[in-house]
């Protein structure tokens, strides 16, 4: 009877720690670019397009892999160097697996740039649940995808890496975002929005390759409707010339709250 108590004790204890993990804060840190820092609720740390060592905005003090810490996962919305970044030295460092396109999963393995266990493979429309609590599914996104490697002479040669894509991040509190990766605006961003009900978007507001302030702002208010938007991916190069005053000044009186932030900044929801 002691023992059976004991364990009772025990259940309920555990039980209440993963009740107020699930009630925790998520944790967000903006690097510059696409790439973010996600700290879930439950304490896990998931890398996305891990653009940092060169980025052109990131501050000088988050440029250094070795300060990143402990990893659990990374995500990679598609193949350009200023998304796949450094994904590899990352996910060799945690032993943590790199989820994005198929195409470029593959390659990253036939090439014997990754071992096969760390470039899992998934496509559009898949769900993994990586962690107790944690959902995520992949989405479309309107772009191109290629990647830039050595060959064995230590040439730069490009290769195909799959179609890009975006990520729905449903977490144990159930707060839900998604990166939208690289995208112009399309249809189904309004049946996303209907069926994930993402509570923060991370979009792309640069122009020239994905959406200026003014296509971002009508895929926001008029498409997926979340509670919150962080603008990103503007100002690294000369053709990303949006900003997010202009943004902010196209969704009007929009409901939809804008998160104001430079690269470095960290939140919480």
């Amino acid at each position: 009877m002691v023992f059976r108590t004991l364990a009772m004790l025990a259940a309920a204890c555990l039980m209440l720690a993963g009740t107020a993990r699930a009630q925790g804060k998520v944790e967000l840190l903006w690097y510059s670019q696409a790439a973010f820092k996600l700290i879930t609720p439950g304490g896990k740390v998931i890398m996305i397009d891990p653009w940092i060592m060169g980025a052109t905005r990131i501050p000088p003090e988050l440029k250094d892999l070795g300060k990143i810490g402990k990893v659990d996962l990374i995500l990679v919305t598609h193949g350009h160097g200023d998304h796949l970044g450094d994904a590899l030295e990352i996910s060799k460092t945690n032993n943590a697996p790199i989820w994005g396109p198929a195409g470029m999963n593959q390659w990253l393995a036939t090439l014997g740039k990754m071992p096969a266990n760390l470039v899992p493979r998934m496509n559009k429309g898949g769900t993994i649940e990586p962690f107790p609590g944690v959902r995520i599914t992949m989405t479309h996104a309107e772009h191109s995808s290629e990647m830039i490697l050595k060959d064995e002479h230590g040439k730069n040669t490009s290769y195909p890496a799959g179609e890009p894509a975006g990520f729905i991040i449903q977490l144990e509190n159930g707060f839900r975002i998604w990166h939208m990766g690289d995208t112009g605006v399309f249809g189904d961003m309004k049946w996303i929005g209907e069926y994930y009900k993402p509570d923060l978007i991370l979009i792309p507001i640069g122009g020239h390759y994905v959406m200026d302030p003014k296509d971002a702002a009508f895929a926001t208010k008029e498409l997926i409707k979340p509670r919150m938007a962080w603008p990103m991916h503007y100002a690294s190069n000369p053709f990303l010339k949006g900003t997010p005053a202009e943004f902010k000044a196209a969704l009007g009186d929009s409901k939809v709250e804008m998160i104001e932030a430079e690269p470095g900044a960290k939140k919480e929801f």
